[in-house]
Order: C-alpha cells, then structure tokens, then sequence
C-alpha cells in the first residue's frame, strides 16, 4: 500500500511541476504588474483577434530593449497570460496578433497537459522501477516506448496548434511573427536534423516552413 501511495505521489508531483511550476515561477520571479486600462483594452482587442481565452493577464517589465515573450501558463481555469511591456509598446498589431494565436493554439489543443502528462508517465516508471515494481528490463523498455511515443505525439500537437492558430489569423501572419521574433532575438530559426528527434517540440524553423507551405508562399 505504501508502494502504491509512493507511486502515486511521485506521478502527482512530475505532473504538477510540469503544469503548474511554470505559472508559479513566472508569478514570483518576474517582475510584474497589472496592465493599464488602455492596456487592457489593446490586449483585449488583440487577444479576440487571436482567440486566445485566458483567466489573467500579467505585464512583464522589462529593462532591456527586444525582450519579446508571450507565454500562457498554468493549468485550465487558472490560464495566466504573461506578456513583456516590449510587446505592447514596439512590437506592430500584426505581429503581436501571431504570437497571441499561437499561444491559443497551444491551449486548444492542451499542449502543456500534454508534456506533463507525458513526463509524470516517464517519472512514473522510473520510480515503479527504483521501487522493484516492475522489472528493470521491462521498465526500462517501457521508458524508451513511451518517450519516444511523446516525441512524436508532442511534435505532431504543436504543428496541429500551429494548425489553429493559422485557421485564426492566417498562416502567414503566425510565421511572420516567428520571424519577426527571431530576428529580434538575434536568431536564425533553426530547422531539424537527428538531434531534435528526441525533442518534443519541433524546431522553429520546421514550424515556419509548415507554416509557408500552407499558406502557398
């Protein structure tokens, strides 16, 4: 009985540092306020556009020039919206527009769930295997299966999310936004090769180039 309840515990809390860590970082490291009216009504604006639904919005303030992040954390009927000042205050509507959807496509299709769901299960046997459980072998086995069965799936819901946020806004304006992101950051867009087979989310460059081909440039 304790076995199981040390199990358990173990799935519980992969889980919830996956899903809920993020939110709870991002709410006591960062430096952050809550936006303006007129803020509000751009982001409100801006996020109808996108359709991106969320329970709280927070602006991140940043000291630095270029600091571009929009990011949704936190688990459902607690999605918080974490949006440096950079991105209300030099970024254009367009591009803005592309991030947002973005992160709506992620939330449509549970991608955060997904990756927590996926480490709590890795987590999961490797402690069912410290715990002689199951056999070493069969869990090691196991692990392997099912990490490589989250790789696949992961990169297959973030394209589907890229899907929907194209459907929202467009595919060119999601893939502008990446670039114009990138070019921000000092970045070129990497695309894949070996080594992000064992990535869950696929580069940006592939998500780009998935993105042009579906809008027919």
């Amino acid at each position: 009985m304790l076995t199981v309840a040390f199990l358990v515990g173990v799935v519980v809390v992969a889980f919830l540092a996956v899903e809920v860590g993020p939110l709870v970082v991002n709410d006591r490291f960062r430096d952050l306020r809550e936006p303006t009216d007129p803020e509000r009504a751009a982001l409100d604006a801006l996020r109808e556009t996108a359709g991106l639904d969320v329970d709280r919005v927070a602006i991140v303030e940043t000291s630095g020039d270029e600091s571009v992040d929009v990011a949704v954390r936190g688990p459902p009927r607690r999605r918080v919206l974490f949006v440096t000042d950079y991105v209300l205050d030099e970024l254009d509507e367009d591009t803005a527009v592309g991030l947002l959807a973005a992160e709506a496509g992620r939330v449509d299709t549970y991608y955060g769930e997904f990756r927590a769901v996926s480490v709590a299960a890795v987590v999961g046997i490797l402690a069912a295997i410290v715990a002689t459980v199951v056999p070493f072998g069969s869990g090691f086995t196991a692990v392997i299966v099912v990490g490589v069965a989250s790789f696949w799936v992961g990169r297959r819901v973030q394209y589907v999310a890229d899907d929907r946020a194209a459907d929202a806004v467009g595919a060119a304006r999601v893939a502008d936004a990446f670039e114009a992101v990138a070019a921000l950051r000092g970045v070129d867009p990497e695309t894949g090769d070996w080594s992000t087979w064992f990535e869950v989310q696929p580069p940006l460059g592939d998500r780009i180039a998935a993105l042009r081909e579906r809008s027919g440039e």
